[in-house]
């Protein structure tokens, strides 16, 4: 944030401009075009002339709202100071801004200084109805500008709002591609490695020149090995004797590198019986040899299988983000809502480590004509919601069943709950519970905003250990749009 001064006395100065000087000034405010003449003079008679100087705070965020200003010359920066450094007004030399006549303003909404030397008329509360007398048209202005006030407030929340949706998807898209692509990146930087490895192995073993019947027996008993490696899972405990025992076996038949050979067959489950009959065919530097060239070729298909696995993940991410953001299609879909909520929950995988899931999906649901991509976001701000509520560890229900014409979607979080008095408020813009700068309070806001253009309402209900969000929309939307 720029440096600002405190205020003093000495900065913020009442002046007296000549009237005619301050009449002119009045005339060159948008606003206040085609007024008449005597109203201009009242104006310029009954403000309190202001100049302050570059720097200097003029209010803070809270302090009572109690004066109209009429911007003259220069430009007023106003902050929230707890919601970043973004500005979230600027008064420029032109402008009607402070409180205004009809206005249900009661404190300032942020940090107000002047971003250069300024130049202002003020207008004390207790002279509104004199000025609403005297200068009827400041009514119909006054309404104007507030009316621009409001939909430039509503740009500025859903900007944010957007805003900050997107800089959690990104950061849950990041954390859950990272895990595949690292995976992926570590497979593919191993099998480099371990192709050499085997291509040399595979070298040797040619050069033992076996015959064919010799090569056709080691060949089946590669098969059997594999085969029955697949069906002998085994746990950390089990695989630790089992290394023991194939240790023990290759160091009694004097085979080099026991540490590069010994995990691969004991996670393959081969057995010292399975050794024993590949000790009839092969024996001494053949044998160590074989066993070397058939390690490393299990260890480059973990390798292979790792980096298909770990990209198939990846593309199933793609997908879903697809599906989630509803790239490429119209802005009206058939949603299938079910699917949307699974949808949302993978771009929430990262979260989900330590929550437990319960589903209750009745089936048979029919699809819904919907702005999915909206629908996407209510459905991330409620279930962040939960997750919030249960720390990252506990249970989340949700519920989605035919009510009536309506269908009624139900999440459920057994955390703390929401405080009697707090529940009346959690919809209202800017009113959040959590820690300054841990959220702006536009997220139920954007929920319930989403949830009516699409005729529908949304609710809640809570008490310690059992809070729910209950979103209720019309199956039938064609009078929706």
């Amino acid at each position: 944030m720029d440096s600002v001064a405190p205020v003093s006395a000495e900065q913020i100065v009442e002046h007296k401009t000549p009237l005619p000087d301050l009449i002119e000034a009045l005339k060159r405010i948008p606003s206040l075009h085609g007024m008449e003449e005597h109203e201009y003079v009242w104006l310029a008679e009954h403000g309190t002339e202001r100049i302050v100087p570059a720097g200097t705070t003029i209010f803070r965020e809270g302090e009572p709202a109690t004066e109209m200003t009429i911007m003259l010359k220069g430009e007023i920066h106003v902050r929230r100071e707890h919601a970043g450094p973004a500005a979230l007004f600027i008064g420029r030399s032109g402008q009607i801004t402070g409180l205004l006549p009809f206005s249900r303003m009661k404190t300032y909404g942020g940090h107000g200084y002047a971003a250069t030397d300024s130049w202002s008329l003020q207008y004390c509360r207790d002279l509104f109805p004199e000025m609403i007398q005297a200068v009827p048209s400041i009514t119909q202005r006054c309404v104007s500008v507030l009316l621009d006030r409001v939909r430039e407030v509503t740009r500025l929340e859903q900007q944010a709002e957007k805003l900050n949706a997107l800089g959690k998807l990104a950061g849950n898209l990041a954390h859950e591609l990272n895990n595949p692509a690292s995976a992926a990146q570590r497979a593919a930087s191993g099998l480099h490695s371990e192709l050499k490895i085997y291509g040399h192995q595979k070298f040797k073993l040619g050069g033992l020149c076996l015959d064919e019947d010799h090569l056709k027996q080691i060949g089946r008993w590669q098969e059997a090995v594999r085969a029955n490696g697949r069906m002998r899972p085994q746990d950390s405990a089990e695989n630790a004797a089992h290394e023991d025992r194939i240790q023990t076996w290759l160091r009694q038949q004097n085979i080099d590198g026991l540490w590069h050979v010994t995990p691969e067959l004991a996670e393959l489950g081969v057995t010292t019986e399975q050794l024993d009959e590949l000790a009839k065919l092969l024996q001494g530097e053949p044998l160590s040899i074989m066993l070397a060239q058939f390690a490393s070729s299990v260890r480059t298909e973990r390798m292979a299988v790792a980096m298909l696995d770990s990209t198939a993940r990846i593309f199933d991410l793609i997908s879903a983000i697809k599906d989630y953001s509803y790239m490429d299609q119209a802005p009206i879909q058939e949603i299938d809502i079910p699917q949307a909520i699974e949808n949302t929950l993978v771009m929430l995988q990262s979260r989900l480590a330590k929550v437990k899931i319960e589903r209750h999906y009745e089936p048979g649901l029919p699809l819904i004509s919907a702005y999915g991509s909206e629908l996407n976001q209510v459905w991330m701000a409620l279930l962040e919601n939960a997750l919030d509520a249960v720390h990252d560890k506990g249970t989340i229900t949700l519920k989605v069943k035919i009510s009536g014409e309506l269908m009624l979607i139900e999440i459920w979080d057994d955390g703390v709950g929401i405080p009697l008095e707090q529940q009346d408020r959690i919809f209202e813009p800017f009113f959040t519970t959590k820690a300054p700068g841990s959220g702006l309070g536009l997220g139920l806001d954007t929920v319930q905003r989403i949830v009516r253009r699409h005729r529908g309402y949304v609710s809640v209900e809570s008490k310690p250990g059992a809070t729910c969000f209950q979103v209720r929309l019309p199956i039938e939307q064609l009078q929706a749009y």
